[in-house]
């Protein structure tokens, strides 16, 4: 069973930095799509970010320029350096992965606040 464990979140200044870390325990398909949502207080869940095992990304619009996306494969890591946070940044951020034709596995969670 693959467990996601998220860390890195805190508390930040309106254009500050922070990188998160997904760290993923388990055994892991070598095919797999793994990334980042958010979810802010009173909104919907929203994807910020994907990579494929190929190293593939996408962004949602918002983050485009100012987040990227990496990973460590023999770590089965996934990080999310954030720059340049905007006070809408702020929310709860999950980590997932999936690989195909299965369902995600998510973890905890991590706050991000960007407040001055």
């Amino acid at each position: 069973q693959v467990q996601l464990v998220e860390s890195g979140g805190g508390l930040v200044q309106p254009g500050g930095s922070l990188r998160l870390t997904c760290a993923v325990s388990g055994s892991i398909y070598s095919i797999y799509v793994m990334g980042w949502y958010r979810q802010a207080p009173g909104k919907q869940r929203e994807l910020v970010t994907t990579i494929t095992n190929s190293g593939f990304t996408n962004y949602e619009d918002s983050v485009k320029g100012r987040f990227t996306i990496s990973r460590d494969s023999a770590k089965k890591t996934v990080y999310l350096q954030m720059n340049s946070l905007k006070l809408e940044d702020t929310a709860v951020y999950y980590c997932y992965y999936r690989p195909p034709g299965s369902v995600a596995s998510w973890g905890q969670g991590t706050q991000v606040t960007v407040s001055s």
